[in-house]
């Protein structure tokens, strides 16, 4: 039987106003902090949240620094600037408050100011040497699970990808999940992180390197998502579909930090990394087509998927009509939800399809945990079914 692990977060405090608590439960879990720095991004800012953080974090005699200027899908030399920018000061513990690329330049952040390296250095899996400046993640969208996972991407502009690093330093010690912060999320950004987190669930279930740990939280994450997600984009304002959604998408990222994920996410990187469409949406574009491609070696698995997700083809005795079900509800979800299936939105032309093929071959980390081996053939055919012709 081969050997699994698990690992996440030291402390996961969730539910409505546990936010409004920052203060209080950095002091506990961390014990004497004099400094910190809060990481965010302009609508977060924009909130008044992070002037209520800093006001809480002084009363209880924390002095702060903030920096909201991080980007979507944060680059190298964007990290780096911000590092030579704060690498004089000196903190106890960094705040990350935002999406995914605020959660993951917080982690790079955090082993850059304490390990002599550049993120190149860095990139790969288990590189980081020593441990990074204590964490706390505060996630605003229910989409990455990065607040539970030991990964972060970085985007590497001239080279046109999007890369990780994997460490065991990367996991914080204090995740708070407050489904309140979630609310004001646009239905579009509802839409494409809510798919993200899907996703993971999905990938994380049929990987190679799936395990009972992770399955157990993926089919968690897959449950939630699939009862929630249309009610999230269709009714904002739902505070129990925007908590369900925060904890399925933490549990994606629990069960992705065991078994990871797959073919999807390799060919979505370069998407994201040449023609800068966001990681959710490349996600939900390639899902169907590779889920399908993979059918005949995951039927069985999708079909107890079909199940958790109540699909009423399980009721028939055909298990490949099951899985056929979920395939044809994740089709659905892209048409009520508005997420492009054409490339040619954003630019792709068939010129273009050799070198995406030749970028998300070299994804192999993620590549070799999908259930089927694809060749550079597959990969360029899967890319090819997302040219529609305008």
């Amino acid at each position: 039987m081969n050997t699994y692990q698990f690992q996440t977060a030291g402390k996961i405090v969730a539910g409505s106003h546990s936010a409004e608590q920052t203060a209080a439960y950095i002091s506990t879990t961390f014990g004497s902090v004099r400094s910190a720095l809060i990481i965010s991004q302009p609508s977060i800012q924009k909130s008044g949240f992070l002037d209520t953080l800093k006001s809480n974090l002084l009363q209880v005699g924390i002095s702060c620094q903030l920096f909201a200027g991080i980007k979507p899908e944060p680059t190298e030399a964007q990290l780096t600037e911000i590092y030579n920018l704060l690498s004089q000061e000196s903190f106890d513990v960094l705040i990350g408050v935002g999406g995914g690329s605020v959660l993951d330049a917080t982690k790079l952040l955090s082993v850059m100011f304490t390990n002599p390296m550049g993120i190149r250095e860095m990139l790969g899996t288990d590189l980081v040497r020593q441990a990074g400046i204590p964490m706390v993640l505060i996630p605003t969208t229910s989409g990455t699970g990065s607040e539970v996972t030991p990964n972060a991407i970085v985007t590497l502009p001239e080279e046109e990808l999007k890369l990780a690093v994997v460490s065991r330093h990367l996991y914080p010690q204090l995740v708070l999940l407050d489904p309140l912060l979630t609310l004001s999320l646009p239905p579009s950004i509802t839409a494409a992180t809510g798919m993200d987190a899907y996703t993971h669930a999905l990938e994380s279930y049929i990987s190679n390197k799936a395990n009972p740990i992770s399955d157990m939280f993926a089919l968690e994450s897959i449950r939630l998502i699939s009862d929630s997600l249309v009610e999230a984009y269709q009714n904002g304002d739902s505070v129990v579909a925007r908590e369900r959604m925060l904890l399925g998408s933490m549990y994606g990222g629990m069960a992705l930090s065991s078994s990871g994920t797959a073919a999807v996410h390799a060919l979505a990187y370069p998407l994201g990394g040449k023609f800068g469409i966001a990681h959710g949406v490349a996600n939900s574009m390639l899902l169907t087509h590779v889920m399908e491609y993979n059918m005949d070696a995951i039927q069985d698995r999708l079909a107890v998927v079909a199940s958790v997700m109540k699909l009423p083809e399980v009721l028939e005795p055909s298990s490949s009509r099951a899985a056929e079900a979920v395939i044809e509800r994740i089709a659905e979800w892209t048409r009520v939800l508005n997420i492009p299936q054409n490339l040619r939105d954003y630019g792709v032309q068939e010129e273009h399809i050799d070198s995406l093929t030749l970028a998300a071959s070299k994804v192999t980390r993620l590549l070799n945990n999908n259930p089927k081996a694809l060749g550079m053939d597959d990969i360029s055919i899967l890319y090819r079914k997302l040219l529609v012709a305008l």
